[in-house]
């Protein structure tokens, strides 16, 4: 795998931390999906689960999107992959879907939250179906929704070729 994330500072102020905390995150999923075909990037981790690293770049750019342009935005947008036909659209669907446009729009929407976290201060505040939720609360559980999936897609490039790393 070819690895150029950058270490988030062991300092810093709490913006500064929490930023490149979820950039590292972000970078590390690219780096578990690097070097793989298109077939491999849509295989299945085992039955009858529909995870596959293609669908974990979909539901990122889908979760990149809710929280930072949707709720702490307040931008009135569709959710992606046709969620409100199927909740798990971005898992099922990978099977037609083009490997092109679901990093695009992850490249996109991860641009779109950059933007929106940067004009921001962490005590900002958004609406999730009727309730609040501060910047410094979606930096924290972007973070975390990175990182379980990280695991995820840990196991997933394993399966796939056996390369393993951090």
């Amino acid at each position: 795998m070819t690895d150029t994330r950058t270490p988030p500072p062991h300092t810093g102020d709490e913006p500064t931390v929490l930023n490149n905390w979820l950039e590292w995150h972000r970078a590390t999923l690219a780096v578990k999906c690097a070097d793989l075909s298109d077939e491999q990037l849509r295989l299945r981790a085992a039955p009858p689960s529909t995870l596959s690293l293609l669908g974990l770049v979909r539901h990122l750019a889908h979760v990149e999107r809710s929280w930072f342009r949707r709720v702490l935005n307040g931008e009135d947008l569709p959710k992606l992959w046709d969620k409100d036909r199927d909740n798990d659209a971005d898992f099922n669907e990978v099977d037609t879907a083009s490997v092109k446009e679901a990093f695009a729009t992850w490249e996109e929407e991860i641009e779109h939250a950059r933007a929106i976290s940067a004009a921001k201060p962490l005590d900002a505040v958004g609406d999730r179906n009727g309730q609040e939720c501060s910047h410094r609360w979606i930096l924290v559980h972007m973070i975390e929704e990175y990182a379980r999936h990280n695991g995820h897609a840990d196991l997933l490039r394993e399966r796939i070729d056996g390369v393993t790393g951090e």
